[in-house]
């Protein structure tokens, strides 16, 4: 392998590392990481439970 070859990888290494630092450093900045819980608590509530059709005879039944 030639010096050009060592220049060419480490100059396309230098490149991806900083793509990556900078789609780190955006993803930080437009609050990616701001709620880490909520996603996680959210998935755990029973919002739609009038929306599963084996509840919505339940309900009807329990008002009549």
């Amino acid at each position: 392998m030639g010096i050009e070859t060592l220049l060419y990888l480490l100059g396309l290494t230098i490149v991806f590392v900083g793509l990556a630092a900078g789609g780190i450093l955006w993803a930080i900045k437009s609050g990616q990481y701001d709620d880490l819980e909520g996603p996680a608590q959210r998935i755990l509530m029973d919002d739609d439970d009038p929306l599963i059709p084996f509840n919505q005879s339940k309900d009807s039944d329990q008002n009549s």
